[in-house]
C-alpha cells in the first residue's frame, strides 16, 4: 500500500506532519480526518530511482522539452506516443534516459506528475505540481506551455545577471593580479638602487612602505596561496550546509547597495513562481511552499513559510507579508487589492515583471558605477607605485 506524506492541523490549530498508508488520495484524507486532524496538504511519497545516477538537465533543454510535449498533445498525439517521440529525438543522454523511465511508468498506470516526481533533480517541484494540477483540471497542454515559458524566462534572467556581473568580477581579478605582480617582481628591483638613501634614513615613507611590502610578498605568496585556496574550499563547502547557506543568504540582503538588488530579484522570483502556480490551479498553500523553496534565499524563504502557517489559520496573504517587513509596501498593497478582486495570479505576474525591470535598471546603474571605480583604483595604484619610485630618484638627482 502506498505511503502519503501529509501536513494537517489539530483541534488546537497546531501544525502536524506525518506519513500514512492508504490506497488512494481520498482514503488518505479520510484517514487523517478520522484521526481528528484537518488536512492541509496530502501527497504520495514515491521512492526515487537510484539504479543509475541522474544528472541535472539545463533549463534551456527542459524548456524545449515542455514546449514540444505541449505542442504534441495539442496536436492530438497521445501522451505515451508523445513521450516516445521526444525520447527518440533527445540528444541529451540524461534527459533521454529519464523520459524513457517516465514513459514506462506512465505505461504501467502512473500519472505523468507521479512519474516525474521520481526525478525531482530533472523536473523540479514547481513543474511537477503544475503538471499535476493540469492533469486533474484537464488543461495539461496549457500547464506545459506555462512551465516552458517560465523555465525559459528564469534561465534568461539568470544568464543576464551572470553576464552583467561577469565583467566587474573579471576586472577585479585582473586588477588583483596586476597589483600582486608589480609588488612581487618589479618593486624589489629598486631596493639596491635606493640602498644609500635607506642607510641615511632619507628614503620617502611611501617608498619604504612599498619596498617592505614587496619584500614581504615574496614570502607571503608561497604560504598565502595554499592557505587562501584551502580557505575558499572550506567556505564553499560550509556554504552548501544549511547553517552556512543561511549565513550567506542573510549577508546577501544586508550588503549595502547590492543587498537591495538581491532582495528585489528574490521577491520578483517569488511573485512569478506563485503567480504561475496559482494560474495553473495549484492550491495556495502548496504554491506558497514551492515558492518559498524556489525564492533562492533561506532567510526570505522562512518568511514565506511563516506566512503560509498564518494563511492556513485563516489570514489573507497580504497581512503576513506586510508584517514581515521584507516585501515593499507597494507590492503588499497590490497583493491586498488583488485578493479582494480575485485576480491574485495575474497581479503577481505583473508585479514580478515590474520588479524585474526596476531591478535591471538598478543593476545596470551599479555596474556602470563599478567599472569606472575599478579603473580609478587601478590608476591610483599605478600612481602610488610611480611616486614611490620617482620621489627617491628626484632626491638622488638633486643631491648630485
Amino acid at each position: 500500500m502506498p505511503e502519503y506524506k501529509y501536513a494537517a492541523r489539530n483541534a488546537a490549530g497546531q501544525k502536524v506532519e506525518g506519513v500514512i498508508n492508504a490506497g488512494t488520495d481520498a482514503e488518505a484524507v479520510a484517514a487523517i480526518t478520522a484521526g481528528g486532524l484537518f488536512p492541509i496538504e496530502v501527497s504520495p511519497v514515491l521512492a526515487v530511482a537510484v539504479s543509475e545516477k541522474i544528472r541535472r538537465v539545463s533549463a534551456q533543454r527542459m524548456a524545449v522539452f515542455y514546449s514540444q510535449l505541449a505542442d504534441l498533445l495539442k496536436g492530438g498525439v497521445p501522451l505515451l506516443k508523445s513521450l516516445r517521440i521526444l525520447e527518440e529525438q533527445s540528444s541529451n543522454t540524461s534527459l533521454k534516459s529519464v523520459i524513457d523511465k517516465v514513459y514506462h511508468r506512465v505505461e504501467e498506470g502512473e500519472t505523468l506528475s507521479d512519474a516525474m516526481m521520481r526525478y525531482p533533480i530533472v523536473f523540479g517541484e514547481m513543474a511537477i505540481q503544475m503538471v499535476r494540477a493540469g492533469t486533474e483540471g484537464g488543461f495539461l497542454e496549457e500547464s506545459l506551455e506555462h512551465i516552458a515559458h517560465f523555465t525559459e524566462s528564469q534561465d534568461e534572467l539568470k544568464s543576464r545577471v551572470t553576464g552583467a556581473l561577469a565583467y566587474p568580477m573579471v576586472l577585479t581579478v585582473f586588477l588583483g593580479l596586476i597589483v600582486i605582480v608589480i609588488l612581487t617582481y618589479f618593486v624589489p628591483q629598486f631596493k639596491d638602487m635606493f640602498s644609500d638613501l635607506e642607510e641615511k634614513n632619507e628614503l620617502p615613507l611611501i617608498t619604504s612602505v612599498l619596498l617592505k611590502l614587496g619584500a614581504a610578498m615574496q614570502y607571503i605568496l608561497p604560504i598565502g596561496i595554499p592557505i587562501v585556496a584551502v580557505g575558499i574550499w572550506g567556505i564553499l563547502r560550509w556554504a552548501k550546509q544549511d547553517r552556512g547557506r543561511r549565513f550567506f543568504d542573510n549577508l546577501k540582503i544586508k550588503l549595502p547597495v547590492v543587498g537591495k538588488l538581491f532582495e528585489g530579484f528574490a521577491v520578483a522570483r517569488f511573485c512569478r513562481v506563485l503567480g504561475t502556480l496559482l494560474r495553473n490551479g495549484v492550491p495556495i498553500i502548496k504554491s506558497l511552499d514551492i515558492s518559498a523553496d524556489a525564492i533562492g534565499n533561506r532567510i526570505l524563504g522562512d518568511t514565506i513559510h511563516q506566512a503560509t502557517d498564518r494563511i492556513s489559520a485563516g489570514q489573507r496573504l497580504a497581512e503576513p507579508l506586510s508584517s514581515s517587513k521584507v516585501f515593499p509596501r507597494s507590492v503588499v498593497e497590490m497583493i491586498a487589492i488583488a485578493e479582494e478582486s480575485n485576480t491574485l495570479d495575474s497581479v503577481l505576474i505583473d508585479i514580478a515583471a515590474s520588479l524585474e525591470k526596476r531591478n535591471w535598471r538598478q543593476l545596470d546603474i551599479a555596474v556602470r558605477f563599478i567599472e569606472p571605480l575599478m579603473l580609478v583604483f587601478l590608476g591610483s595604484v599605478v600612481l602610488v607605485i610611480v611616486l614611490a619610485v620617482m620621489l627617491p630618484i628626484f632626491k638622488m638627482s638633486s643631491t648630485v
